[in-house]
């Protein structure tokens, strides 16, 4: 499965939830090994929900090998020494547990939900298969088909799935954040079990992995378990370094568009290279945190509210920013233009509607109101486990700390209006950005 960057509302929730006295308390620790260990108790129920995140994703794809994390992702399934393809889905199906698994740009990730006491079971599977996977060319040629159409449906025959990689290949003209998580056709066709066995050996490892379990367990009888599974597994040595290249310097504006019949709602999209929670300085990803939600976190927003509600020209409109990121990020806006109306005329309203509030500036009211938007995600967070488990992961997985995602919600209290509009004019330069029409055309 592939996976995108986590929300910001979430995090929050997160954040807050381990920060404040009615959240949980968080435990730490790393095994002789090295491997990471998150413990999040949540006795609400007597279930648990154990992930394993590595610190590789499509970002660390080696060159002309695109796709080979997402493909690595579907190979794990199909057995180790022990125990032979489909053993373990089997278990957790008996078990009444729901399993799955996802390829980012900056981690992949293997989870389970089960009843509490078969939590050790879960380990044991997953630590096996961490060190232990199986794989010939009679396993890998077929499931390389299976990535194949898989990119075909989601892809080929999807035109806004088509818009969204060529605005990334545009936008990140360098860095592997501009090639899809699922790699570049020709590539997967390339793709081969050395690669897939290569690239297992160098990232599986237990220094390069965290273990999050959430649910109702305690701390101790975790660590007896984690030493007893994941703790036999002898080191690697030290973890693999992410070499990625810098992008330039980009001062020009790019365009693209794509037309398909299929298109039924035309769309426009704009996005910028913005720092990340991880490139960040003085506090920028807090500010653009909640400059996305100002202009385009809802029906109050200054876009939604200026484009659909006062000049009536679309149908939606919003804005986003993916801040979980290892590299720099991505700052968005996009809008659906009514019926009639062009997309020429719509973008010379966005650009319009961002003028003017660059020119205003942020009201004291916008502020608290996106502030208090991004707090109250809080009770979404502690009312899943998974969110609870993925959220943490997601940000250590990129060099995060359980201490930073508890600090969110006071770094975001203490971001100012002119921090919000410092992040507006700085970032916000449509020279700068990438504008993408998606449109009908006739068949």
């Amino acid at each position: 499965m592939i996976d995108f960057p986590a929300v910001a509302g979430l995090k929050a929730g997160v954040a807050a939830a381990a920060g404040e006295a009615e959240g949980p308390t968080v435990t730490t620790f790393t095994l002789g090994n090295g491997l990471d260990v998150v413990v999040i108790p949540d006795r609400r129920v007597p279930v648990a929900t154990h992930m394993v995140w590595y610190r590789n994703g499509s970002g660390d794809d080696p060159q002309t090998k695109s796709g080979i994390a997402h493909f690595l992702e579907h190979l794990m399934f199909k057995g180790t020494e022990r125990h032979p393809a489909g053993e373990f889905s089997k278990i957790v199906a008996s078990l009444g547990g729901q399993e799955n698994a996802f390829t980012s740009y900056d981690y992949t990730a293997y989870f389970q939900r089960v009843a509490k006491e078969h939590l050790g079971t879960m380990m044991a599977f997953e630590a096996d298969r961490m060190t232990g996977l199986v794989l010939d060319d009679a396993v890998v040629d077929p499931e390389r088909d299976v990535v194949l159409e898989e990119r075909r449906m989601r892809v080929d025959t999807d035109p806004s799935a088509q818009l969204a990689e060529a605005m990334a290949a545009a936008l990140y003209v360098h860095h592997p954040y501009g090639t899809p998580i699922i790699g570049w056709m020709h590539e997967i066709e390339g793709l081969r079990r050395d690669d897939a066995l290569a690239y297992y050996r160098r990232f599986y490892t237990p220094e390069n992995a965290i273990l999050v379990v959430a649910g109702d367990v305690e701390a101790e009888g975790v660590r007896r378990l984690a030493e007893d599974t994941y703790g036999r597994i002898a080191p690697r040595g030290a973890r693999p370094e992410r070499h990625r290249p810098r992008e330039p310097e980009i001062r020009a504006m790019r365009r693209v568009s794509v037309a398909d019949a299929k298109v039924e709602q035309p769309l426009l999209q704009r996005a910028w290279l913005v720092p990340s929670s991880r490139t960040q300085a003085d506090g920028e990803a807090y500010a653009l945190e909640l400059l996305a939600e100002i202009l385009g976190g809802g029906q109050t927003s200054v876009l939604y509210r200026t484009l659909v509600l006062e000049k009536e020209l679309a149908v939606g409109a919003g804005a986003y920013y993916f801040s979980t990121m290892l590299d720099d990020a991505r700052f968005g806006m996009h809008a659906a233009p009514r019926p009639g109306v062009s997309l020429e005329t719509l973008e010379a309203a966005i650009d319009e509607t961002v003028a003017a509030f660059v020119a205003r500036g942020v009201s004291a009211n916008e502020l608290t109101r996106a502030k208090t938007r991004a707090v109250a995600d809080i009770i979404y967070a502690q009312d899943s486990q998974a969110h609870l488990a993925r959220l943490y992961g997601s940000a250590l997985a990129i060099g995060e700390t359980v201490e930073d995602v508890a600090a969110w919600p006071t770094r975001i209290e203490a971001v100012t209006a002119d921090a919000v509009y410092e992040a507006a004019t700085r970032f916000l330069d449509r020279r700068r950005a990438v504008t993408g029409y998606l449109l009908p055309d006739s068949p």
